[in-house]
C-alpha cells in the first residue's frame, strides 16, 4: 500500500515548537512572526552553499505547516510526530516549494522579492506532487545480492483526458476575474498593502468553467500501476531507495514527487547481520575443541571449510574474509564472524560415559592452569577470615 510521504518525517525530529523557539499555548500571532524570522535567517539566498542553513530553513517550514494548521496542530500535540506520518508533515525538497506554500504570509515587496515570489506576473510557483512511501521487505539473500522488485502503487497523474489542465477538451479555462490571471490580489490596510495568494482561483490566475469529465477538473486523477525498483546490494534495514519522479501529481501543474522505498530485512534462520558483517554462532563439541579439527560452515555463497585451532574456547570468533554483506556505497564487502560456544551432550551412550569418567580422573590429578588457577582463588576465598568471624 502506497501513502504520501515526507522524505524526512521518518528521520529523528526536534519538536516543532522547540524548532520555532516558541510555547507550546502560543498563539497563531507568535508561530507566524516565529517563523518569518526563522525563515528570513536561514533562507539559502542569504546564506548560500550553506548546507546547515537550507537544513533549518526546511526544518523551520515543516514546523510552521504543522502548528499553523489547528487540525495537524492537535493530532501533534496529542501524538507527538507519530500522528502525522500519515496525515501531516510535509512534501518540501526545496526552497520554491516552501515559498509556494507560505510565500504569501511575507506580501510583496522586499520580502516576495527574496522569497522569489515577486515580479513576473507575481503568480505563485507551481507546488510539486506530494511523495509516497511503498514498504519493501527482502531476505537477506535478497539484500545480499541486490534484487528488481515490482511495485504497486495508486497514485495520482495528471489525467489523459485533458492533460491536466481540469478543463473540458475543446475549453479553457477563463482568466480569474478576482486578480485579472495574476493569481495574487492587493489588500490595503491604512497605510499598508499587502499581497495575498487570490482566494477564489488559489494563485493560478485562472477558473475552470467547464470542468473535464475524467478528473472533474482537478487536472489529476488516481489510478493503480506497477513499476520496477533496482535495490542495490547491500541495502541494511531503515534504508530508503527513491525513485525520482514517481510520486503524487501535482494538482498546481508542478513537478511530481519522489516514490521512497523503506528497506525492512526478514529475520535469517542462521546469520545476524552486524553492519557489513555477519555474525554465526557456531556449536562445535568438546572434543572438537580440544583436539582442533575441520568443519563445515555455511555461507550466503555456499559451504566454506573452517579450520578450529587446537584448544579452541566457548566464545572465540573465527573470521571468514569477504563472506559478509556488501557495501552499497562501494568498497569491499565484510567479513562472516563464525563465534563458537562449545555444546554438551545431554544424552551418553555407554561407552562415551566410561570414556568421560577416565578423563575425569585424569583432570583431577592434570588440573588445566586456568582451573587451577581458580580452585587457588577460591581456597583462599574461603581460607580469609570475614568481618563476622573476627
Amino acid at each position: 500500500m502506497t501513502t504520501p510521504f515526507d522524505s524526512g518525517s521518518f528521520m529523528s525530529k526536534r519538536d516543532y515548537y522547540e524548532i520555532l523557539g516558541v510555547a507550546r499555548d502560543a498563539s497563531d500571532r507568535d508561530i507566524s512572526r516565529a517563523y518569518r524570522k526563522l525563515a528570513v535567517q536561514f533562507h539559502p539566498d542569504s546564506n548560500p552553499n550553506d548546507e546547515q542553513a537550507s537544513w533549518k530553513f526546511k526544518e523551520a517550514a515543516e514546523a510552521y505547516e504543522v502548528l499553523s494548521d489547528s487540525e495537524k496542530r492537535a493530532r501533534y500535540d496529542r501524538y507527538g510526530h507519530a500522528g502525522l506520518e500519515n496525515g501531516g508533515g510535509s512534501g518540501f525538497s526545496s526552497a520554491e516549494d516552501i515559498f509556494a506554500a507560505f510565500g504569501d504570509m511575507f506580501g510583496g515587496g522586499v520580502f516576495g522579492d527574496f522569497f522569489g515570489g515577486g515580479g513576473r506576473g507575481g503568480q505563485r510557483r507551481a507546488r510539486r506532487g506530494a511523495d509516497l512511501r511503498v514498504d519493501v521487505e527482502l531476505t537477506l539473500e535478497e539484500s545480499a545480492a541486490g534484487v528488481t522488485k515490482t511495485l504497486d502503487l495508486e497514485k495520482n497523474v495528471v489525467c489523459d483526458q485533458c492533460s491536466g489542465s481540469g478543463s473540458k477538451p475543446g475549453s479553457t479555462p477563463q482568466r480569474c476575474s478576482t486578480c485579472n490571471g495574476r493569481g495574487q490580489v492587493v489588500q490595503s490596510a491604512g497605510i499598508l498593502s499587502v499581497q495575498t495568494t487570490c482566494p477564489n482561483c488559489r494563485g493560478s490566475g485562472t477558473r475552470i468553467t467547464d470542468p473535464c469529465g475524467g478528473c472533474r477538473g482537478r487536472g489529476v486523477k488516481k489510478v493503480r500501476s506497477q513499476i520496477d525498483v533496482n535495490i542495490p546490494a547491500g541495502v541494511d534495514d531503515g534504508m530508503r531507495v527513491r525513485i525520482s519522479g514517481e510520486g503524487e501529481a501535482s494538482f498546481e501543474g508542478g513537478s511530481a514527487g519522489d516514490c521512497y522505498c523503506f528497506i525492512s530485512i526478514r529475520r535469517h534462520k542462521l546469520f545476524h547481520r552486524d553492519g557489513h558483517n555477519l555474525v554465526l554462532q557456531m556449536p562445535i563439541s568438546y572434543t572438537q575443541a580440544a583436539l582442533g579439527a575441520e568443519i563445515e560452515v555455511p555461507t550466503l555463497g555456499g559451504p566454506e571449510k573452517l579450520t578450529i585451532a587446537r584448544g579452541t574456547q566457548s566464545g572465540d570468533v573465527f573470521k571468514l574474509a569477504g563472506h559478509g554483506m556488501p557495501n552499497p556505497q562501494g568498497g569491499r564487502k565484510g567479513d562472516l564472524l563464525v563465534q563458537t560456544f562449545i555444546e554438551t551432550p545431554k544424552k551418553l551412550s555407554t561407552a562415551q560415559e566410561t570414556l568421560l569418567r577416565k578423563l575425569a580422573e585424569l583432570e583431577q590429578t592434570e588440573v588445566l592452569p586456568q582451573r587451577k588457577n581458580f580452585l587457588d582463588r577460591l581456597r583462599d576465598y574461603f581460607a580469609t577470615p570475614t568481618s563476622n568471624d573476627t
